[in-house]
């Protein structure tokens, strides 16, 4: 009797001595898995926000296909002509060699480049091409038809491409002429495409355009 008491005894020893140490094992299982679940949380990689500008949006500044083809440097660059008025700045931009020289024609050259904050539609060298050499002639010879049609592509206030989106404006031949468009597509009287717009100098925004304008009255 007095054996299998000592037995008993021992057991619950045992039985008191072990029950501890499970409870602490698998308290510790817990709170390692907390923090693993913790870890992974905070290690979550942020949700990246997109950056991408929504379509339709006009651009800050100069934009178009006929973009690409204007001089990295020099004076005929973005820049360049940024600091130069309008006249001279177009004089550096080979593609705009015709327009220059139907400007001089008509003496508009100090106009345009004491003009200030305008907006110059410039038709580009194959805008001109389009209109029949014999035609093309006829209007370079006649001072009064040059100035007309010229004057045609000046409007009296700088323009952001914003206002092209639908707009009517006054010009400097004292008749109106139409935008319509969004982001980096627009035309002027529904004909003439912008190919390089929103482009800056020292005194205008030119907007380069592939059809001559021609006045409504």
């Amino acid at each position: 009797m007095t054996a299998f008491r000592y037995r008993r005894a021992a057991l619950a020893l045992t039985a008191a001595a072990v029950l501890p140490l499970t409870l602490t094992a698998c308290g510790g299982d817990d709170s390692s898995s907390d923090a693993a679940t913790d870890k992974s949380s905070s290690s979550a990689p942020a949700e990246e926000k997109s950056s991408a500008p929504a379509e339709g949006t006009p651009a800050d500044g100069p934009f178009g296909p006929a973009c690409a083809t204007v001089p990295k440097d020099g004076a005929g660059s973005f820049d360049g002509m940024a600091q130069d008025p309008v006249a001279t700045a177009a004089s550096n931009n080979p593609a705009l060699s015709t327009l220059v020289t139907a400007v001089k024609k008509a003496g508009l050259v100090d106009t345009l480049n004491n003009a200030q904050n305008i907006t110059v539609f410039a038709p580009t060298n194959d805008a001109f091409a389009k209109i029949p050499k014999a035609d093309l002639d006829k209007v370079l010879a006649d001072k009064e038809m040059l100035t007309n049609i010229l004057t045609y592509h000046v409007v009296g206030e700088k323009l952001t491409p914003t206002q092209l989106e639908s707009g009517t404006y006054d010009t400097l031949q004292k008749s109106s002429l139409t935008t319509k468009g969004s982001g980096e597509n627009y035309t002027v009287n529904d004909t003439s495409k912008v190919v390089c717009g929103n482009v800056p100098t020292a005194n205008a925004t030119v907007y380069i355009v592939d059809t001559v304008l021609m006045p409504k009255s």
